[in-house]
């Protein structure tokens, strides 16, 4: 029996012997007369037993058992999910272990067994989002990102292809290095799912924008020289398809913001999948 619970005895004890009337007793437990009154009554009929705790000793109805917090730290510590993410170890729980717990609750159990999350990269300046185009197929954003995108700790390039106006991934292709094959298999595979794009927008690597461009001199400018477009430029452009040069990583924030997403989920799920190219 506690402190409280000893407390509580004694005032209904007081009220029972009549040394004490209901308001006094409201006011030391700092209780309602209502609730003075069930503790008195709850005493004379069940003695001290009322005032126990009737939970005390027993786990919650909702508490976890310690078999199912064992089996998700022991996932955790496996190499399997051991890169996951808390959110993204939910997911993968779920869908391959038929595990099925909440965010919250596998963040508790994590956290009380010392596991930290791995955090994404925290921005040091916002950027002012430009706006989505209106419709699907006006504008695709492509690039690619190198990684370790297998666990067998080799790095290798991910082209891929994403939609302005709706954020969808249509296109990905893996290639040793970054390379004009690689964007090649990815706008073929845009225009066989999607048709053909009225705009692309890049970066300004040399496969898209030659870099004889910023030798150009005003006097060059005025004579009306130009550089010939790269081999993916002069392709983009017999196909009618508008190639755009952003001017920063910033200005193509939807695929940025994809291949952040795609490194920290990605190689576990390939990796769970069987994809470990050695």
């Amino acid at each position: 029996m506690n402190q409280d619970e000893r407390n509580k005895l004694y005032i209904a004890r007081c009220l029972l012997d009549g040394k004490m009337t209901i308001r006094e007793a409201a006011g030391i437990l700092g209780l309602s007369e209502r609730q003075i009154k069930r503790l008195k009554k709850g005493v004379k009929e069940q003695g001290d037993a009322f005032v126990i705790h009737k939970n005390r000793g027993r786990k919650p109805a909702h508490a976890l058992t310690d078999e199912i917090q064992n089996l998700v730290i022991y996932h955790k510590q496996s190499e399997k999910y051991s890169r996951a993410n808390f959110s993204h170890f939910q997911e993968l729980l779920e869908e391959h272990e038929s595990i099925h717990l909440s965010k919250p609750s596998i963040y508790r159990i994590l956290v009380s067994n010392g596991f930290t999350s791995p955090k994404k990269h925290t921005r040091v300046k916002q950027h002012k989002r430009r706006k989505r185009m209106p419709q699907r197929g006006m504008l695709v954003q492509i690039d690619a990102s190198p990684h370790t995108w297998f666990f067998n700790g080799e790095e290798c390039s991910l082209h891929g292809a994403v939609d302005d106006a709706t954020g969808e991934i249509l296109a990905l292709f893996f290639t040793p290095n970054e390379c004009l094959e690689g964007y090649w298999r990815v706008m073929k595979i845009v225009i066989s799912n999607m048709g053909i794009p009225l705009a692309v927008y890049s970066d300004r690597h040399s496969i898209f924008r030659s870099p004889k461009i910023d030798k150009l001199s005003l006097e060059d400018e005025l004579k009306g020289r130009k550089v010939n477009a790269t081999q993916f430029g002069r392709a983009m452009a017999e196909l009618g398809i508008n190639l755009i040069w952003a001017k920063t990583a910033q200005a193509k924030g939807r695929i940025e913001r994809l291949w952040e997403t795609l490194q920290s989920r990605l190689p576990i799920e390939l990796n769970i999948a069987g994809y470990n190219y050695n």
